[in-house]
């Protein structure tokens, strides 16, 4: 009898397939149908089932795997219909021609996410009051248990208004700065407010005045909003206005730390702050006042700030409890002029329509119990101690190689070299030490940056910090002497590696 010919291909199907039904590519407690879909995938992706290949029977894989015949054809299903499979009448089920990209488990890039510096002399790092904390936890669970309708909508942009009420208090009392609660957005803090402000107020390309040296993380901030950064320098009496007027006389803002510059921890001068106030007005500008540690003022009254001198006119002001209280909080707020609200407000709901909820109330509460205030002036004790602890353990480890000018204010100080000094001496003593903390050149942009290092002194004890300073002065003296072999060896006074 003469055997009809058909369309079908060749079935030359392999006894068996080689599945694997236990490895970490399968789900534990799945389903036997979900379990030898993921094995066939596995097989197809890996090679071991090429493209064009026909799988096997359904009767024969049920038997092969023990699963009931019915899981092998819900799972070829299923393999058809996510493109790795298809199917011909009369003829089975074979291995596509081109599956979709489907990356291998072992040859995965590993996603490199740089964690935030926590080890010794980290800047970042807080502590906060026993005593608060347990009050935090009673407001907190309070709030818990009288839970209200107002978390289960989207709320006003601004955020709460009893916390904004209490935030407008705050300020008042402690910054002299009078706001209605109405012009106080609460935000993550002040890296999302500055974000949030930035794209109300500039657009792509316009130009904004920074300090320099200044803070990295803002100036990225700004950076990642495409606008143009002009770098201002920075002296004994903060931002030089006359560099920025030269530079870029019709910028749209100035983003500045008036309070306690970052990182040279300078107070802007009254002079310079009204210089800054007259460029706003003239050029039609915004000033952000980045105000992120004014509550820790160790010596004197602090200045007013620039938003209570200006009435909030041209001063976008900007705060954070993440110092105060913990940085896990993420609350932060910004004061805004009135004619901002609107167009801040509309840019805030574009973004992620509003702040959380749950927790709002009770940071209110430690606001008007006077808990916040006592947690401030026990932990201002504690952080003044350890920065007289890191400034004398540095300077006198160091042999006086360190300049470390002791800060009236904030939670870092700055240690210096001689400016003649190497840049690499200090990279090479502070991976020699093994502390976090940053290069003081790290804060520069386009000025010569001077030899250093900015090392925060709050939320670590007392003897770690000991420790770490006599490290980091050891390691000093070691890259200094290192320096000063190889310049009295050829006369160039560089260091032949730093790691």
């Amino acid at each position: 009898m003469r055997k009809i010919p058909t369309n079908s291909r060749p079935s030359r199907r392999k006894p068996e397939l080689a599945l694997d039904l236990s490895g970490a590519h399968v789900t534990p407690g799945a389903s036997s149908q979900h379990r030898l879909y993921q094995a066939l995938c596995h097989a197809i992706t890996g090679g071991i089932a090429k493209p064009g290949e026909p799988l096997p029977p359904s009767r024969t894989l049920a038997k092969q795997t023990g699963f009931r015949r019915n899981a092998v054809t819900s799972a070829y299903e299923r393999l058809i219909a996510d493109g790795f499979a298809v199917a011909t009448v009369g003829s089975g089920t074979f291995v596509a021609a081109r599956i979709p990209a489907r990356v291998n488990d072992r040859s995965k890039a590993k996603i490199a996410v740089e964690p935030p510096q926590q080890g010794p002399l980290a800047l970042g790092c807080t502590h906060i009051d026993e005593r608060a904390l347990q009050r935090f936890r009673a407001f907190t669970g309070r709030r818990l248990r009288a839970f209200g309708t107002e978390h289960l909508h989207y709320g006003d942009p601004r955020g709460s208004r009893e916390l904004r009420v209490a935030i407008a208090d705050h300020l008042l009392s402690a910054r002299g700065l009078r706001c209605d609660p109405d012009q106080i957005m609460l935000t993550s803090g002040t890296q999302h407010a500055l974000r949030i402000v930035l794209g109300a107020i500039l657009k792509h390309g316009d130009q904004i005045w920074c300090e320099d040296p200044g803070y990295p993380a803002a100036r990225k901030a700004i950076e990642h909003c495409r606008l143009r950064l002009v770098s201002v320098p920075v002296d004994a009496s903060g931002m030089i206005i006359a560099r920025g007027r030269a530079l870029a006389p019709t910028a749209g803002a100035a983003y500045v730390t008036p309070s306690h510059q970052f990182p040279l921890g300078v107070q802007m001068s009254m002079p310079r702050r009204l210089e800054l106030l007259d460029w706003a007005r003239e050029a039609s500008a915004f000033v952000i006042e980045d105000d992120y540690d004014s509550e820790f003022r160790y010596d004197g009254a602090p200045l007013l700030s620039l938003a209570g001198i200006d009435h909030l006119s041209r001063v976008i002001y900007m705060g954070t409890f993440a110092k105060t209280l913990f940085p896990g909080l993420r609350i932060g707020y910004c004061a805004l002029p009135e004619r901002l609200v609107g167009p801040v407000t509309t840019a805030r709901a574009a973004l992620d329509r509003f702040p959380g909820t749950l927790l709002e109330g009770a940071v209110a509460d430690m606001l008007n119990s006077g808990t916040f205030a006592a947690n401030l002036r026990r932990v201002r004790g504690l952080y003044r101690e350890a920065r007289d602890v890191l400034a004398s353990t540095l300077s006198s480890a160091s042999n006086g190689e360190l300049s470390v000018p002791v800060p009236s204010q904030g939670l870092h100080l700055v240690a210096r070299f001689d400016p003649s000094t190497d840049p690499l001496v200090a990279a090479k003593a502070k991976a020699d030490a093994g502390v976090a903390g940053w290069l003081l050149a790290e804060t520069y942009h386009r000025a010569r940056p001077l030899p250093g290092f900015v090392l925060g002194f709050a939320g670590h004890p007392i003897p770690q910090l000991v420790a770490s300073a006599r490290r980091l002065a050891e390691a000093s003296l070691s890259a200094l002497q290192s320096t000063r072999n190889v310049n009295s060896g050829n006369g160039v006074r560089r260091l032949k590696s730093a790691t």
